[in-house]
């Protein structure tokens, strides 16, 4: 019996709660397990994931593979009536995310490994994970738009523009937290440890504001709902921009225990085993603050407008 006339067999015995579900939902997910699956399966067997990012890489195929397949099995029970939000919104968020993460795997990864891996089945593996890297991007991105495009569906948060600021302010924070994972980074100055805790409070209290909506509870609070999205945009704009300000300051000037120039880093002069150096972290890591920074902004005038000017 193959896997799609199973497929079949079990969807039309499932129950109602799933009649909703198609053969198409059931062949994207499939195709996400295998993907995901195949890329940290690949990149586990040639050893070359011992790195920061490389770790980073494999935790998000991990990650998405099992979550992707908890929720294969939720719907082919039919459970999603135990689920305290909205299952199509919970699958249109998570799908947005992991082809925002699996995309930039799919970059960082062979940018930092292909090309200083010798020619080989390791050479081999790591472009075939990149591909696999690839086509779980497009599968989530194609859930995304299969959700949104139902009839039943009438509003896709996560593409209007609030859902989109956030998801771009926590999908840049997953990022930074990425390259900050190499810890001799920061652990040896307070100052950057504080940065630090100000991208953790960041993308906590943005990862709450998107399950307030999500579960529906966003008009239980004290406040009007955009005016505590606002005042979150503006405490997340102090939080970035103290942390813009120190890093800058700590990990760049010589005053401050700082390296301004890229040659003054031992690793990097190690090219042959170390695309990207510790220098170059700091810098990217300087890069996505300010980038996130300025989508803070952006958080904060459209939240403002909404606030101040439409009403």
């Amino acid at each position: 019996m193959t896997v799609t006339s199973l497929i079949i067999r079990l969807t039309m015995s499932l129950p109602s709660g799933l009649a909703s579900a198609t053969i198409k939902g059931y062949f994207l997910r499939l195709l996400q397990l295998l993907s995901t699956c195949l890329a940290f399966s690949l990149v586990a067997t040639t050893g070359t994931w011992r790195e920061t990012i490389g770790n980073w890489s494999m935790f998000i195929w991990c990650f998405c593979f099992v979550v992707t397949l908890l929720t294969f099995i939720v719907e082919l029970c039919g459970l999603q009536f135990l689920w305290p939000f909205s299952w199509d919104d919970f699958l249109i968020n998570y799908a947005s995310y992991s082809t925002l993460l699996c995309l930039s795997a799919s970059i960082i990864y062979p940018t930092m490994y292909i090309q200083i891996v010798p020619r080989g089945s390791s050479w081999n593996h790591a472009i075939a994970a990149t591909a696999f890297s690839c086509l779980a991007s497009v599968t989530y991105a194609t859930e995304v738009a299969w959700i949104c495009a139902r009839p039943s569906h009438i509003t896709c948060y996560v593409l209007r523009m609030p859902g989109l600021l956030k998801g771009l302010e926590n999908f840049v924070a997953c990022v930074i937290f990425g390259f900050i994972s190499n810890t001799s980074l920061y652990l040896h100055q307070p100052a950057l440890v504080w940065c630090v805790a100000a991208y953790s409070i960041c993308l906590f209290l943005g990862a709450v504001a998107l399950l307030l909506y999500l579960g529906g509870y966003s008009n239980k609070l004290p406040i009007c709902f955009p005016i505590f999205l606002l005042g979150l945009a503006l405490l997340s704009i102090f939080l970035y921009a103290s942390a813009l300000v120190l890093w800058l300051l700590y990990q760049f000037d010589e005053n401050f225990g700082g390296q301004p120039q890229r040659s003054s880093d031992v690793s990097c002069h190690h090219q042959l085993t170390h695309l990207v150096c510790t220098w170059d972290q700091r810098l990217v890591v300087a890069i996505l603050t300010a980038v996130n920074l300025l989508i803070y902004v952006a958080d904060l005038v459209y939240w403002a407008r909404w606030v101040f000017v439409r009403d």
